[in-house]
């Protein structure tokens, strides 16, 4: 019967179109298992409000205490790989996992970085942290700056690297976010193509998150970066990236309600982010905000310049420090490093006039 209606090539495409559906799926669940038994939890658990967070808190309990706030596809180990290097043993360092990504459960209430920022500001109350230097990463800065707009008493400084914090023009992020919001469809895609498409791109993707800088030998193997391509944490990371637009328009005008001392450290060759449509309007935004942006600087300044980020750290924390002598130097060292854009990566978006 249904053959008569559709035709026996219709037919076989649905019935290709099933067999790779059932593949995927298959695929999907096996390589989800394989990847969280590689990248398991590496901290302790807290539960906030109802929701299990993973974490670490490590350092002199007397120290300053920094917590540092991964971006969007990421997780704690990204940025405890560069804070450690710099700042282990002399900071209480606390990473936590966002809602729903690396170990950390959703919960209801954190599908945006307002929602976000008010739970990891609960967590250090029950961490018994009075005030921490807050540090975000690109979505990790939206969260961070939105903590300093709601919690202001929590945060001793802020500072924010390659911010992802104001309204872009097309409002809009990668098509796959938004396919893995569709109905129906998207519980589909999140389960049986996104992850294997996912992983033959993971590397060119990562390398094109760098550019033009070099993406460390081990980062992938180090930062379990590929957690993001399971199901539910991929499903949560594209609700967190459709919904940003609308979480930065209603944030950017309270920018200047923030009071703690700010450090802005961007590049000009960010090919994810703008520095001139996020960067450079938060610095006017923020009384006294401070912006460092590097010559030749990709999407990831807390690893191209870690040292940079590490002194601002510790400027906030008391310590005088001559950040612009310190960018001075990182822009020397990062001349000699660039490398070749890698094919496919999206050029970095460059103004007219610069802004002034």
């Amino acid at each position: 019967m249904l053959r008569a209606i559709v035709g026996p090539t219709a037919l076989i495409m649905l019935g290709l179109v099933l067999l790779l559906l059932v593949a995927g799926a298959l695929a999907t669940v096996i390589l989800a298992k394989r990847i969280e038994r590689r990248f398991p939890p590496i901290g302790t658990f807290l539960t906030v409000d109802g929701v299990r967070l993973h974490l670490v808190d490590e350092g002199p309990r007397e120290a300053p205490a920094v917590l540092l706030i991964h971006g969007a596809s990421s997780n704690i180990r990204d940025v405890l790989g560069p804070a450690r290097l710099h700042l282990g043993g002399r900071f209480r360092l606390i990473a936590i996992d966002r809602p729903g990504h690396g170990w950390s459960e959703r919960g209801t209430g954190h599908d945006t970085p307002a929602g976000q920022a008010r739970l990891l500001a609960r967590a250090l109350d029950a961490l018994g942290v009075d005030k921490a230097i807050i540090k975000g990463h690109s979505f990790g800065a939206a969260v961070a700056t939105a903590l300093a707009v709601e919690r202001p008493d929590k945060v001793a400084g802020l500072i924010v690297s390659a911010p992802a914090t104001h309204p872009w023009p097309s409002g809009r992020t990668n098509w796959y976010n938004h396919l893995a919001r569709a109905p129906v469809i998207g519980w589909l895609f999140t389960r049986t193509l996104a992850l294997p498409a996912g992983m033959q791109r993971l590397a060119a993707a990562t390398r094109c998150v760098f550019s033009p800088n070099p993406m460390p030998e081990t980062y992938l193997d180090n930062t379990g970066i590929a957690l993001v391509l399971t199901p539910d944490r991929f499903m949560h990371n594209s609700t967190d990236l459709t919904g940003l637009h609308a979480h930065v328009t209603a944030y950017a005008p309270r920018y200047r309600d923030i009071t703690a001392p700010a450090i802005i450290i961007t590049g000009d060759k960010d090919g994810v982010v703008s520095p001139w449509i996020h960067a450079l309007p938060l610095a006017k935004a923020i009384p006294g905000a401070e912006l460092l942006m590097v010559p030749g600087v990709g999407h990831k300044p807390d690893y191209a310049l870690a040292t940079l980020t590490a002194a601002a750290i510790e400027h906030l924390s008391g310590v005088p420090q001559d950040l612009e002598a310190v960018a001075r130097s990182e822009t020397g060292r990062i001349a000699t490093e660039r490398s070749p854009s890698p094919t496919g990566c999206t050029e970095p978006f460059t103004p007219v006039s610069n802004p002034a």
